[in-house]
This record gives C-alpha cells, structure tokens and sequence, in this order.
C-alpha cells in the first residue's frame, strides 16, 4: 500500500475512532461534526470529505456487514444452496471473533452498538440498512428462482437468524459472560439455528 493511501486510511480511522468516543461519552445529539474534527486534529472539511455525513462516522465502517447475507448468497459455489452459504458464512466470522458478530475481544464493536441502539436516528438507519440488505438477497434469490414471495420468506428468514445469533452473543457479553465463552459455542448455536431453517421448522413447537 502506498504511503499516501495508508496515510488515508489512519486519518479516516483516527476520525472515526474520535467521533465514537465522543458519541459514547456525551451522546450523539450532543457532539458537532466541528468538535469531532477539532478532536480529531483535522478540518470539519476533511471530516466531510471521509464521511459524508454525521451519521456516516458511525456507520461507513460497518455498512459492508449489512450486505454480507446477500454476498454470501450472491457468490456462493455451484451446488452450494442459499441457506449452506449464509450458514458458511456467518461460520467464518465466528471462527475469526469478527467484531461484526459481537465476538470480538476489543469492546469498541459493542460500544458502536450500544451507541446505535441508545440513538433513534442511527436506530432507524440501521433498520433500514437491514432492511435493504434482507431486499437485496431476495432479489438475488427471485431472480434464481422466479418466486418472489418465496424468496422474500427466504431472505428475512436467513436475514433474522442471523441477527439473532448476533443478538444473542452481545446480549450474553452484556450479561457478564466474557468473548472466549461464548465464542465457545457460537459454532455450535450457529448451526442449531441454521439446521433449523433447512429443515423448514419441521417439527418445531409441534402442541403437545
């Protein structure tokens, strides 16, 4: 990497990191883009320039997670279905403790987090992030199959494990319970979830 794009990347990171630190600390409505630039040592322009928007400090880093169902599904291999891709997926990232599935060692991912739930406006942009990308893989999946209703159940169903597979790790780290263990068995919980949905909830809270 050229010096120039490194030099790039550090600022953007430095600004990003300044402006979450500042989000946690005071509260979003509470901070300038202005007092986030002086922070940050750089002009309210170039904050600009990296980010775009306010918002975009919380959320630019982190946008790319919300296509990753429609990705995986998107490039899967020949013979793979949908559901062996997102579970493949979502797999990997707990093998790597990827912060965007809240097993990350480092609490900044989970200080994001709670940042975005405690405020309405990145609350809302994160529902609508979501939203596009569960809309994005059902266009994948009816373009595949010419079903669009059916590729609509699919994709808010794989869509909704996955979160709640994620939800459920930071809700368990709030709780007390440190990264390694539950990270010792997200694998496992993982594929509980997803086995699930192949088998189409056959079986499932069948009334006694």
């Amino acid at each position: 990497m050229a010096a120039r794009e490194r030099k790039k990347l550090q600022t953007a990171k430095r600004i990003y990191r300044t402006a979450v630190d500042l989000f946690v600390e005071r509260g979003f409505d509470n901070v300038s883009v202005q007092e986030v630039a002086e922070a940050a040592e750089v002009s309210k322009m170039t904050v600009f320039n990296y980010f775009g928007t306010k918002e975009d400090l919380v959320f630019r880093p982190m946008e790319e997670h919300f296509g990753d169902v429609a990705r995986a599904v998107r490039e899967r291999k020949p013979g793979e279905s949908a559901v062996d891709a997102v579970r493949r997926q979502f797999l990997e990232l707990v093998e790597a403790r990827d912060p965007s599935v809240g097993l990350h060692s480092e609490p900044f991912a989970r200080q994001v987090r709670r940042l975005v739930m405690e405020t309405p406006a990145l609350m809302e942009r994160a529902f609508l992030a979501a939203q596009k990308g569960s809309r994005d893989l059902a266009g994948i999946l009816a373009e595949e199959t010419g079903d669009a209703m059916l590729a609509t159940v699919v994709a808010a169903t794989l869509s909704a494990a996955r979160n709640a597979l994620i939800e459920e790790h930071h809700n368990r780290v709030e709780a007390g319970e440190s990264p390694d263990v539950v990270a010792a068995d997200a694998a496992e919980r993982a594929r509980h979830a997803f086995d699930l949905i192949e088998k189409g909830l056959s079986g499932y809270a069948v009334k006694l």
